[in-house]
């Protein structure tokens, strides 16, 4: 029997160390000195005047100047637009120039002259940036998809400039530039919003309805849109404050097998309930602000109580939180889905359902195996190990299980396998039907091991394998013991010609066993 635990909130703990902090920096209307006159020092002086900078260029390269004048008439001609300015210095920079600057770039050639530039900006309290010479940098430019006012930047921390211009070109397919004018919109919308003085969770409220139109419109902003919007905002003010509940698949692992309505879903979260079998990048993908609370429940393991989850799910609503109860594989298979729908409505809380891949989904795609196939397999059949009590549930179909021509996928067999395989034998399932124990499906820690359904509990009992473990039984799987011999000899193989493999990575057991 499993112990009871209660709901835990976790500690933040909720990004990964940063390289450097990515921030974007007001210049409009602000001086900036850049010395240099490289095509990389043009490029700045164009960026920095975009930003709505009045930058003063020192520039000793005659050859170049031609360039500088050029950009300053264009800039010049651009003030409507919101550009800054450009003031040519044909001379050397000067620390008295630096003082009052926002920030200052410099391009030189010379290592000593780029570190005294530096050295001098930082002595007056300047933010530095010297062009190509990373260690002299208090910031950096990052590769920039331009849709302003939404502005995504991509950074290296100065390691691989091209490479950042790589993947600003991928994002650049990806944001259409229509987008840019919803942000406009967004802007202008915003004072609106602010006159009807809504609360954060309302204001967040119309900002996610503005979102989800502004992302599958296809078009830019109307006129149609902001009322439509304010109408529901105000709608919002006028009933008393009610949170939702949504449940939502978090699939079997991998956090790209997530769909796009249920990453919306946790960046949507003010609160997110999740269960042990969650996986942490799956999480990463939540809103950085999203209060997280465990409330797994572990077969003969530590388990929150349903009564208390659906409790929880209840009192959080009821404060006006939007809450998310993320769970493992699809919610609606094996997750006591029921439960929870029917105390939000008897409670008068709305409740949606985000499905996701199911575990058994997840792990026959990452096996390769299709679990119907013409002539051999006509339906599949999804068992649990166990019942409320723990043990095997004594109402099994056993006539089904034995079925040749059906695929059974058992969830959470760890504890009932031996039970469960004596009496599918003892009620005619043939004993060298192919199964496989999968751990883990979809992760990088995924183990699995074949072997005839007799064999099974034997095999698995011997392997100290943590996660949540599937086993599937049917002839779909005939070809996974000899295509898994050939693997477990390709690594014999390896293991053989490096006899220190397994003293150098302990932690990379083979992936495929056979019995």
């Amino acid at each position: 029997m499993s112990t009871m635990r209660t709901p835990e909130s976790q500690p933040p703990g909720r990004i990964d160390a940063l390289a450097t902090l990515p921030v974007f920096h007001r210049l409009r209307g602000r001086s900036v000195l850049l010395a240099g006159s490289s095509e990389g020092a043009l490029w700045k002086t164009e960026l920095l005047a975009a930003a709505g900078a009045h930058v003063q260029a020192f520039v000793n390269d005659k050859s170049r100047l031609p360039f500088f004048r050029q950009l300053e008439e264009t800039v010049a001609g651009r003030a409507s637009e919101g550009f800054g300015s450009i003031r040519l210095e044909e001379r050397s920079w000067e620390q008295a120039d630096i003082v009052g600057c926002a920030i200052a770039i410099g391009d030189f050639d010379d290592e000593a002259e780029a570190a005294a530039f530096a050295e001098a900006t930082r002595a007056v309290g300047v933010p530095v940036n010297v062009i190509d010479r990373p260690a002299l940098c208090d910031f950096q430019f990052g590769a920039i998809v331009n849709r302003s006012p939404l502005i995504v930047s991509i950074s290296t921390d100065g390691a691989a400039p091209v490479f950042g211009q790589a993947i600003r070109a991928r994002i650049e397919t990806l944001i259409p530039r229509m987008l840019g004018d919803w942000a406009r919109a967004a802007l202008e919308w915003r004072r609106e919003v602010q006159t009807r003085k809504p609360d954060l969770r309302l204001r967040r409220r119309f900002w996610e309805r503005f979102t989800a139109r502004a992302m599958t419109a296809r078009r830019g902003p109307e006129p149609s849109d902001r009322d439509d919007l304010l109408v529901a905002l105000d709608a919002d003010l006028a009933r008393p404050a009610i949170g939702t509940v949504t449940l939502v698949g978090a699939g079997p692992g991998d956090a790209e097998l997530l769909t796009i309505k249920a990453v919306r879903a946790l960046q949507s979260a003010d609160v997110i309930l999740y269960d042990d079998l969650v996986s942490n990048e799956v999480l990463e993908l939540a809103r950085r602000e999203a209060k997280r609370m465990l409330v797994g429940k572990k077969g003969h393991g530590p388990s929150c109580k349903q009564t208390d989850i659906n409790a929880l799910m209840v009192k959080l609503a009821l404060q006006g939180i939007n809450v998310v109860r993320l769970k493992g594989g699809d919610p609606l298979i094996f997750g006591r889905a029921s439960e929870e729908i029917d105390t939000c409505r008897a409670a008068g809380i709305p409740a949606s359902i985000v499905p996701g891949i199911s575990a058994a989904q997840g792990a026959a795609a990452s096996l390769g195996v299709s679990l119907t196939e013409r002539r051999v397999a006509r339906r599949v059949q999804y068992l649990t190990g166990h019942g409320e009590d723990g043990a095997l549930p004594p109402d099994i179909n056993w006539a089904a299980i034995a079925d040749p021509m059906v695929t059974t996928v058992l969830y959470m067999p760890r504890h009932t396998l031996p039970d469960f395989v004596a009496a599918a034998i003892a009620n005619g399932l043939a004993a060298n039907t192919p199964a496989v124990a999968i751990t883990n499906a979809t992760r990088a820690c995924e183990t699995v091991l074949d072997a005839s359904i007799a064999a099974l509990p034997e095999l698995l009992a011997g392997r100290l394998m943590g996660g949540p473990t599937l086993v599937m039984i049917g002839t779909v799987l005939r070809n996974r013991q000899s295509l898994s011999a050939v693997r477990q000899y390709r690594k014999d193989t390896i293991d053989a010609e490096r006899p220190d493999f397994q003293n150098k990575f302990p932690n990379n057991p083979p992936k495929m066993e056979v019995a």
